[in-house]
């Protein structure tokens, strides 16, 4: 009896070659097989939920195993089924005018899969920012190669020892550590290419598949702003900002970097973020509850980030807890910390942090939070916490942002209706729904006619009587319709 090979035992080169070989063979696959895949792909993280979140906790030494099953496993469903139950209906060519239809003019744009989509995983949540995209990859039609974070080890070996159980290699397939490194899987010549991590990184990539021509999406991050409106409630607004500093440790692309609150609110506002973390966090280097730092490198560039500000004059307020000393490089852990003073010269002011510090300035007019936001790369989520009045709209039309989210975190999450997805330095393209589907699938015109007039004739010599009429009475008819501002 011959078994059937998996992942393991092929080069990245054969996997995709399999997966080539294989669209070619069903470049259109149905909605039935579709959403068998799509319930295999849910089927694969439920069944597996236990071992996996088991596997990120020992891969950050310490994360709290419900928290991952909120995040990373119960939340990479509701989208998983909204592609299932609306693939269907996305599937069917887009007909642009009937009116055209009836003239003998059909125009129709189908909406092909690409082929062979590679998706480049984050560390910081390593199922629900791949298993989600995978998902929308394969409810368009396409086969799917995932690369986890070589950060996460032991998620990507779960992954990567249960793919089999429900997938055949040429639908999908996860590449670990026998495969090389990232660099190696983004330099396939993929059919679309989707990365989620660092804007660094993501440079990397997209010049790996810039050698290939292949479309990109990149998820990245940035400095988030939170802006403070007058109108917010200022006690609930510093404690929904404190506890959103704290997801995951601060390690999400998600979390506010900096705040920007009214002036003569700039202590009350402090002391009521450190109040948040004291009372959530009374116990920190101890607490398998607190997420650790993911690996040495990020604690010591977090708290070197720290150090630089206090050494250049800015003022650090901690949450650490009494008779703990933190840092604490062992489990890597670092108490809340609030910086105000900071300057531009100060390395924090320009790195995005992932990690758990909040820098406060004080704002004196919106304008002053509006200049300090657009003088630095746009940001993947501007957070506003107040009344949606005419401030919020004139932060809104004056800043660029991947997103807006108000008066609590990343609540754009919480729906499949509306794009995820960054802009300029914080990414490019997005996903979630229907969004998803678009980013995965070709659009591709058609268009017949049944007219005895051919086109193409009009275009070539002889130039006739007969097309110089036809040439002048178009000429005249568009330029009719500018003067009328038509």
């Amino acid at each position: 009896m011959i078994s059937t090979p998996t992942a393991r035992d092929l080069t990245l080169a054969q996997i995709l070659e399999r997966q080539q070989q294989a669209f070619l063979a069903d470049p259109q696959p149905g909605a039935k097989i579709r959403r068998d895949r799509i319930q295999r792909l849910k089927e694969l993280v439920l069944d597996n939920a236990a071992e996996l979140t088991g596997a990120i906790r020992e891969d950050y030494g310490s994360r709290p195993e419900t928290f991952s099953t909120i995040t990373d496993i119960a939340s990479s469903i509701p989208d998983l089924d909204h592609q299932r139950g609306n693939l269907k209906k996305w599937m069917k060519p887009t007909r642009p005018s009937r009116l055209m239809d009836a003239a003998g003019f059909t125009q129709q744009v189908r909406h092909d899969p690409k082929g062979v989509v590679g998706i480049i995983g984050p560390w910081n949540f390593p199922l629900y920012l791949t298993i989600v995209p995978a998902g929308s990859a394969l409810g368009a039609g396409n086969r799917v190669m995932i690369r986890p974070s070589s950060v996460t080890a032991n998620t990507t070996d779960v992954l990567a020892r249960r793919a089999p159980e429900y997938f055949a290699v040429d639908e999908l397939a996860i590449a670990g550590p026998e495969h090389g490194r990232g660099s190696d899987f983004s330099a396939l010549a993929f059919d679309h290419l989707f990365f989620t991590g660092s804007p660094g990184v993501g440079k990397s990539v997209a010049k790996d598949a810039a050698e290939n021509l292949t479309p990109i999406t990149l998820e990245l991050g940035g400095k988030n702003p939170v802006v403070v409106d007058s109108s917010a409630d200022l006690e609930r607004a510093a404690r929904s900002i404190a506890s959103s500093r704290m997801v995951n440790g601060g390690q999400v692309c998600m979390c506010p970097d900096y705040v920007f609150v009214p002036e003569a609110e700039l202590e009350r506002f402090c002391e009521t973020v450190l109040d948040q973390w004291r009372t959530a966090l009374p116990a920190i280097a101890g607490n398998p509850e607190y997420t650790a730092t993911i690996n040495t490198s990020n604690y010591e560039r977090i708290v070197g980030l720290i150090d630089d500000a206090v050494a250049k004059g800015a003022v650090k307020r901690d949450a650490a807890p009494a008779g703990e000393r933190l840092p604490d490089p062992v489990v890597r852990k670092i108490a809340p910390t609030l910086l105000t003073g900071v300057t531009p010269e100060m390395e924090i002011d320009s790195d995005e942090v992932f990690g758990p510090v909040l820098t406060v300035f004080p704002y004196s007019s919106l304008d002053q939070a509006i200049r300090y936001i657009n003088d630095r790369p746009s940001p993947l989520v501007l957070y506003w916490y107040g009344e949606k009045n005419e401030r919020f709209e004139t932060v809104a039309d004056r800043t660029r942002s991947g997103n807006i989210y108000g008066n609590d975190f990343g609540i754009g999450m919480a729906s499949s209706a509306i794009p995820f997805g960054g802009v300029g330095n914080s990414g490019m393209g997005g996903y979630h729904g229907h969004h998803g589907f678009q980013t995965f699938t070709h659009s591709r015109a058609v268009a017949l006619h049944s007219f005895d007039l051919n086109a193409s004739q009009l275009m070539v010599p002889p130039f006739t009587k007969g097309k110089k009429r036809i040439a002048s009475g178009y000429f005249g008819a568009m330029k009719a319709r500018t003067r009328l501002g038509l």
